[in-house]
């Protein structure tokens, strides 16, 4: 038997289609564990980053950063003395690094192919995060306990620019087409974004719904934030204009945000061992399609966007002691010495 169709039954069939495979695409990620890679030693952890090109994992713990060949999944080098380390960027095209060292004040500039530091650049009070700004190939330390911003060129170590930026500023971005820096103001609930030409702030923008913000990442192509929020919160910003256009729900605890452009998902991870993994579908509509388990405290991540591999640090805990007897907020539970490891989750092929 035949069935004819009219031609608006022929779009109406054909839009359905497009919207099931669109539908489909959204539910096809699925990550799970790959793989455990054993750190060990003692001490806390912070920001990790990767150098996709020279297939490095950058790892900070406590006064050292670790060196993982993504490759081989593999410990295969440290940079010494980054008292206090929060996070290391790579600048490949310049062959060095560079860490933040919170507790001497300072920035290491590292030698990529040695990891020997070459020198070490004054900063603000507390230097937290890190960021290359790679349209100038300066760097910025953005000063925890200082609340500025710390700007040095990349060749040299030498300083241009010290920004207040009124709060206290957490993870940051960089977009080189527009000649811009954003960060988080944590206790501010807002982004600002910062001229790389003049170092200075150029504007304030509120993440209502969000509070708190930590993690952020961008996506280039449609000038997107993805800001990943202390109440629960993943929240999407223009990044031209300030304005958010999307909100979702996601875990408890969130630290890290990333973005990967091959796939058009973004990730929050949580402390509550949850990392939420959203579809841009639009640039301004974006879509959960798995709340992937971790393990608890396994809050700070990074993403390889060459082989779709996001990273988190781990490490085993002892019970949990209990709450004080006359009330208030239970002790932190104590690392068992030697667990730290680093959890490498992906897609199957």
């Amino acid at each position: 038997m035949k069935i004819h169709m009219t031609p608006l039954v022929r779009l109406s069939v054909l839009a359905c289609l497009l919207l099931f495979s669109a539908a489909m695409g959204r539910a096809a990620p699925s990550y799970h564990l790959l793989k455990e890679i054993p750190v060990g030693g003692e001490g806390g952890w912070d920001y990790l980053s990767v150098d996709s090109a020279n297939h490095r994992l950058y790892v900070s713990h406590a006064t050292k950063v670790v060196v993982i060949d993504t490759g081989a999944d593999k410990v295969v080098g440290e940079v010494a003395d980054t008292p206090g380390v929060h996070g290391f960027v790579a600048a490949p095209e310049l062959g060095r690094g560079f860490s933040s060292n919170g507790r001497e004040n300072k920035a290491s500039i590292v030698d990529l192919k040695t990891l020997q530091t070459l020198s070490k650049v004054a900063t603000g009070e507390n230097p937290d995060a890190i960021l290359f700004e790679p349209g100038r190939s300066e760097v910025y330390t953005f000063d925890g306990r200082g609340k500025t911003a710390t700007v040095f060129e990349g060749a040299t170590g030498k300083v241009v620019a010290t920004i207040p930026v009124g709060g206290k500023p957490e993870f940051a971005q960089a977009d080189p087409a527009v000649g811009r820096v954003y960060c988080n103001i944590e206790d501010l609930n807002e982004v600002i974004a910062i001229d790389t030409k003049t170092h200075v702030i150029v504007n304030h923008w509120p993440i209502a719904p969000g509070e708190e913000a930590s993690g952020m990442d961008i996506d280039l192509a449609h000038h997107r934030l993805v800001i990943g929020c202390s109440n629960a919160k993943m929240v999407i910003m223009d990044s031209a204009t300030g304005k958010v256009v999307a909100s979702l729900d996601a875990g408890k605890g969130i630290d890290a945000a990333s973005f990967d452009p091959g796939t058009q998902l973004a990730f929050v991870s949580a402390g509550d061992g949850t990392v939420t993994i959203a579809h841009e579908d639009t640039p301004d509509k974006f879509t959960v399609v798995q709340t992937l388990a971790t393990e608890r405290g396994a809050r700070t991540m990074t993403l390889d966007p060459a082989t779709h591999k996001i990273y988190l640090a781990a490490a085993q805990y002892e019970a949990p002691a209990p709450a004080p007897a006359g009330g208030g907020r239970p002790p932190r539970p104590k690392m068992i010495a030697g667990s730290f490891k680093i959890l490498v989750y992906g897609m199957d092929k």
